[in-house]
């Protein structure tokens, strides 16, 4: 099953402490800089990603939508919020979605309509453990060091099924 991440861009940015120092001196900087991560990311993991920000600060001459370095870009319309957009997006594609957000509105919607959801500062560390699993010629197998076996340990507690499902997508960050 392919996943569709959908990320509240500002909200990634100022979660983080290397893009929200850039987004402090011009906020474009820290956009480029969003971008050139989930890029690299992108070659690593071959997700399909967009990224949504608000229109009000979208750069002169900018469509709504464009691609850039292989990544969807969606800016809001005038009036609009980028949550808004993330709601409306995380509705339509429902179990397809992982939506990465700190905001505990957008997180609540898009659990409620069975997407899976990730806060801002996991998502850049699934993003940094990727990338430095790639440098090393790891596979998400080998670093885990978990070996099958069919002895049970703690008490037998099962997730619902939408948290089991959710799991699964996160793991494939």
């Amino acid at each position: 099953m392919s996943i569709h991440i959908i990320i509240d861009g500002y909200n990634l940015i100022r979660q983080s402490k290397s893009l929200s120092a850039l987004d402090r001196q011009d906020l474009q900087l820290g956009r480029e800089a969003l971008l050139d991560m989930l890029s690299a990311y992108k070659k690593i993991k071959r997700h399909t990603v967009t990224v949504v920000f608000d229109g009000t600060n979208a750069p002169p001459f900018s469509q709504h939508k464009d691609r850039i370095k292989g990544i969807n870009v969606k800016f809001s319309r005038r009036g609009e919020s980028a949550d808004a957009v993330i709601k409306r997006m995380a509705a339509k594609l429902r179990e397809k979605a992982l939506v990465v957000s700190s905001d505990l509105d957008v997180i609540h919607f898009a659990g409620s309509r069975g997407s899976a959801t990730i806060d801002s500062p996991g998502f850049e560390e699934k993003m940094s453990m990727a990338a430095y699993m790639d440098t090393k010629g790891m596979d998400g197998e080998e670093a885990v060091g978990w070996v099958p076996t069919t002895k049970k340990k703690g008490p037998d507690r099962r997730l619902s099924k939408r948290q089991r499902r959710s799991r699964v997508k996160i793991k494939k960050l």
